[in-house]
């Protein structure tokens, strides 16, 4: 009896061995056995389950959302793989989300890119899936489709992913970082430098005895309610790679104005700020995984504070600083001391492999 081909390919069972091997790449039934069991069978919806090379999205579908498409990628090379908080696989989602949901975007389908090294334990492969499913389940969005490369060992270290994502972007938002305004205020949505500290904590290299957690997490749910109550938000963006001092640097030079912060009202856990002092780091500079900076008109401020307050996501919000016309094109503190300091771009890098 003939049996039809697309039955064929459903065939596949669940993986058998307990590490990657170079055969789990060679795009024959060892890498059909792995797609199926591990991506497919655990990210599970209807658009990936097609196995067929594109994902297609109903335009239909996403013109209900707004009037622009967003498109947004980003690879992640964090190590260790597992930390305080999160790991690489909730990293690879919640990064991707939040890179969208950060213009106004709603966040809505997710590509995964993986790169394994041979020999990587199969276990700890699932262990990433099914947090990437359990993240992407939380902020609303499906991984539509995707691409696995096993790599032979030594030439990469042990996992590397990317995520690609699609949104659509409401015609009445207009979020851009030339859009910040003398009178404006900045608001940080909590406590800044969580996922750098823990990543240093989580590397064991010091014997830090720490309780910080990544603070790793979707962000589109906080965004969305933040919209809802102030829908001319000016600027946003997400506080990774280069921390606050970088994105307030960013939005200081495309508005060719002057942001001005004032140390006090930073928000900075007692460990973090041990962990600064002992490395010599400077919290304005690590990195975040689930804090946003927003640029709002004054008027504005109150009721997206108290907005912002009653989301999980934004519990410890705070103002931190104001926008003036000079100096323009830069970020001044006003410190504790009664003295300004100038903050400037992140030069070379505080901590590499950070996200």
């Amino acid at each position: 009896m003939s049996v039809p081909v697309r039955a064929l390919r459903r065939r596949s069972g669940k993986v058998g061995e307990e590490l990657i091997t170079l055969a789990h790449g060679s795009g024959g039934k060892a890498m059909r056995d792995l797609i199926d069991d591990i991506f497919v069978g655990t990210f599970d919806n209807p658009l990936l389950s097609q196995l067929e090379d594109q994902a297609r999205l109903n335009l239909d579908g996403l013109l209900g959302h707004g009037s622009r498409l967003a498109l947004t990628t980003d690879s992640y090379v964090v190590t260790p793989l597992f930390f305080p908080g999160g790991d690489i696989g909730k990293l690879a989602v919640a990064g991707t989300v939040n890179d969208l949901a950060v213009g106004g975007a709603t966040a809505l389908y997710l590509t995964c890119g993986m790169i394994i090294e041979e020999g990587f334990p199969l276990a700890a492969l699932r262990r990433v899936a099914t947090s990437m499913k359990a993240t992407a389940d939380a902020a609303g969005v499906s991984i539509v489709t995707g691409d696995t490369k096993v790599v032979q060992r030594g030439s990469a270290d042990k996992l590397f992913i990317n995520t690609a994502g699609v949104g659509v972007i409401p015609a009445h938002v207009d979020i851009r970082a030339e859009r910040a305004r003398a009178g404006d205020v900045i608001i940080v949505n909590g406590f800044i430098g969580d996922h750098g500290a823990a990543i240093v904590d989580a590397r064991g290299e010091l014997a830090l005895e720490s309780s910080v957690q990544s603070d790793c997490q979707p962000l589109n749910g906080l965004i969305a309610a933040m919209l809802k109550v102030c829908p001319d938000i000016h600027c946003m963006r997400d506080a990774t790679r280069g921390g606050v001092a970088t994105v307030l640097n960013e939005f200081a030079v495309a508005s060719n104005c002057c942001i001005r912060m004032d140390e006090s009202a930073l928000p900075i856990r007692d460990e973090v700020r041990g962990i600064c002092e002992i490395l010599g780091l400077d919290p304005l500079y690590l990195a975040n995984e689930g804090k946003l900076i927003a640029v709002v008109a004054a008027e504005g401020a109150d009721a997206l504070l108290e907005a912002m307050r009653a989301h999980p996501a934004g519990h410890n919000a705070q103002v931190i600083g104001e926008v003036r016309q000079e100096p323009a094109g830069m970020v001044v503190m006003a410190t504790r001391f009664g003295g300004d300091r100038l903050i400037d771009m992140l030069v070379g890098d505080q901590l590499p492999r950070i996200c």
